[in-house]
């Protein structure tokens, strides 16, 4: 089976999990281990320089879960870590203050942004960094192209709004300031990464994380020559509801909602996506058990959403591969 996620984050990097769990209920007869592909595409709107480092936090939450290397309790950054780096920067009046960055994480830091400037495209920095912790899962930026997500907000301090890059807005502010609306800076002239469009082409099942709509998913559509890619494949899409009950499973996808004019809701985020039959890009959509979902043109259908651990989101995916028609 070839098998392409959609992803950004926290939940989209378990989610994964997830599908590994599902693809490995179906080894091949011969023990290979090959048996199945799975590629992620992954938000790089969040990606920032700091301090002279290019820090992609989606690929690297990625990578990290998935080769065993994530800290368990905050669900990202680097287990084992130790924030002496932060503390010295901290000591020399350093700005951004408001960022910090673990004295393990920092590695993988410095070799990104070494490669990045001595040439090498962020693909095939993605896929260095890949070899020492061999996630199981190909991780593709949606592109090696500038694309970052920023935010325009009303700065508190002097009543002006002004854009800010989303690192700001969501680690400095924590979302919880005036806010007007999202741009993608660079998308529009972004390219689709070496790999990207092929992986959903060739996909026999096409999923949709339950990751931010808004800025992880969002991001990623606003590269252009991927929500076309989603619309012309032969693979089924189906898509994952972020939304619980009224609530984001985890992060500021209400507030992203909010300030794109949509309900924090299943039924709402669904017809947000919308339908390929339509205009729009799915063909399944999932709900939580507890919720319900009117999306004109789509297959919706309610099971438990709550990813507990990587089987219980395995039998969501189990779910996923059903509505898809396709059986591994």
């Amino acid at each position: 089976m070839n098998v392409t996620v959609l992803v950004g984050g926290v939940g989209g990097a378990r989610f994964l999990q997830g599908v590994q769990s599902f693809l490995n209920r179906f080894p091949r007869s011969d023990g290979e281990s090959d048996a199945h592909r799975i590629t992620a595409v992954v938000n790089v709107g969040d990606d920032v320089w700091m301090h002279g480092l290019r820090i992609c936090p989606d690929l690297d939450t990625c990578m990290y879960t998935l080769g065993g290397g994530i800290d368990p309790e905050r669900g990202w950054g680097h287990v084992g870590e130790t924030w002496n780096a932060k503390e010295e920067l901290a000591a020399y009046g350093a700005k951004p203050d408001w960022f910090g960055l673990g004295d393990r994480d920092i590695a993988t830091h410095l070799i990104r942004s070494q490669m990045l400037r001595t040439g090498y495209p962020l693909s095939a920095v993605t896929e260095a960094l890949c070899n020492r912790w061999q996630p199981g899962v190909t991780l593709l930026p949606v592109t090696d192209d500038r694309s970052e997500t920023h935010v325009v907000i009303t700065d508190p301090e002097d009543g002006e709004q002004k854009a800010i890059h989303f690192q700001e807005w969501w680690v400095r502010y924590r979302a919880q300031v005036d806010t007007h609306s999202f741009a993608h800076i660079g998308a529009e002239q972004a390219k689709p990464a070496p790999g990207v469009i092929e992986a959903i082409e060739s996909a026999d099942v096409v999923l949709i994380a339950p990751s931010n709509p808004v800025v992880s998913v969002g991001a990623i559509l606003a590269v252009p020559g991927i929500r076309g890619a989603l619309r012309t494949t032969a693979a089924k899409v189906i898509g994952l509801s972020p939304v619980v009950g009224g609530k984001p499973l985890r992060g500021m996808a209400d507030e992203c909602l909010d300030t794109i004019g949509v309900e924090t809701s299943a039924e709402a985020v669904g017809r947000y996506y919308g339908a390929r039959s339509d205009t729009g890009l799915l063909d399944g959509w999932l709900v939580h058990e507890t919720d319900t979902a009117d999306v004109p043109g789509v297959d919706v259908r309610s099971i438990p959403l709550i990813m507990t651990d990587p089987e219980t989101t395995a039998d969501m995916v189990q779910v996923a591969f059903d509505m898809a028609g396709s059986t591994p």
